[in-house]
């Protein structure tokens, strides 16, 4: 009896008797592998209590009814089983679930789609050609697989970028990792296109820097950027670099981050004195009152100290002591001074020059 070439299904032969005989084994064939589903596989012992209509997936020892039927397909018939040969690629599923298997010609294994080399991958969303793996979920887990777990950035030369990019309804807000150079780095923006660099580590050396001040615990850490340079306040806090420095017309100052002010005023010329002449032993006094711009302002009157001297007083600094005492004006301030000659050996004329050394705070 001829057969078809892939099915073996029996042909009707020319002036053949009882045609109807062929025509059902046929029938009976397809109607056992169209939608090809199985009550179980690699199955070895016939059902006690068989079903008209059920298919089973035969295993390597099949017994009872079953018995030299190895690898078979089992088809329960009103009369008994019908047994047919799976073909290499055939597929069935198990009746009543998704569990889908291809026959090898040896065994059933159970389907699998491409793993290698996809074009793309979407997890509950589509991928593209860019986002070739493209996740929808509320949360992505990667965990270990008994010990460690690294997740890999890499790109191909030093000018290319390898980060993490954070977004906000597609818009880049924050990236870190490797952008443009070795070195790590941490960006901000606030639209998406322009970027500040908030914090670099350079790959040599491991030292940290920052655009501004580096808060650790709620506090500002010290950098390059911050000890030197203005300094600032707001509420009592600083805000600003650790030392201000400075110099003027009026002198020179030094201010703090914690308030503190330092203010130097050098030689200023306090007016004119003339004192007696050899042979004078009798202390001359002479009391004046001048006044004096700090070269950077104090918020209340400041601890003072001084020193006195005249113009020509270059030769014989001992041949006469001059104070100073000062009086009470924060800002431009008024100074009173006394002068006092002893032993003096000549006769003098000429500007007293100040020196003040001013304590107190900016804030």
């Amino acid at each position: 009896m001829p057969l078809s070439p892939r099915l073996e299904l029996p042909y009707l032969e020319p002036a053949q008797a009882q045609k109807h005989v062929t025509h059902n084994e046929a029938l009976r064939s397809l109607d056992m592998l169209v939608q090809l589903s199985v009550e179980a596989f690699d199955e070895n012992t016939p059902p006690a209590l068989p079903v008209t209509g059920q298919v089973f997936a035969l295993g390597a020892a099949p017994t009872g009814d079953w018995a030299g039927q190895a690898g078979m397909l089992a088809l329960r018939e009103e009369s008994g089983w019908h047994f047919l040969a799976p073909q290499p690629g055939w597929s069935a599923t198990l009746a009543g679930s998704t569990d889908l298997r291809i026959w090898t010609g040896s065994a059933w294994v159970g389907a699998s789609g491409q793993t290698q080399n996809l074009t793309g991958l979407g997890v509950n969303t589509t991928s593209d050609p860019t986002n070739r793996l493209a996740v929808a979920a509320p949360a992505s887990l990667l965990t270990h697989e008994g010990s460690d777990h690294r997740l890999t950035i890499n790109k191909a030369s030093d000018t290319d970028t390898a980060s993490l990019l954070f977004q906000s309804g597609w818009t880049g807000h924050a990236e870190m990792g490797l952008a443009g150079d070795t070195g790590f780095s941490v960006k901000v923006s606030p639209d998406g296109s322009s970027w500040t660099s908030a914090l670099e580590v350079d790959p040599t050396t491991g030292s940290v820097s920052a655009q501004t001040g580096l808060e650790v615990a709620g506090h500002t850490a010290l950098h390059l950027g911050n000890l030197l340079g203005s300094v600032s306040q707001t509420g009592g806090q600083p805000t600003g670099a650790v030392i201000e420095s400075g110099s003027n017309a009026n002198g020179s100052y030094i201010r703090l981050a914690d308030g503190t002010q330092i203010c130097l005023v050098q030689d200023f010329d306090a007016g004119s004195a003339t004192f007696a002449g050899a042979g004078q032993f009798t202390d001359l006094y002479r009391t004046d009152t001048f006044s004096v711009t700090w070269p950077s302002a104090f918020s209340q009157v400041p601890h003072c100290t001084s020193h006195v001297r005249m113009s020509d007083n270059v030769v014989n600094p001992k041949s006469r002591a001059l104070m100073l005492t000062p009086a009470i004006a924060p800002l431009n301030t008024g100074w009173s001074y006394l002068t006092v000659q002893r032993l003096s050996s000549d006769a003098h004329s000429g500007s007293v020059l100040v020196n003040i050394l001013a304590i107190g705070r900016w804030f």
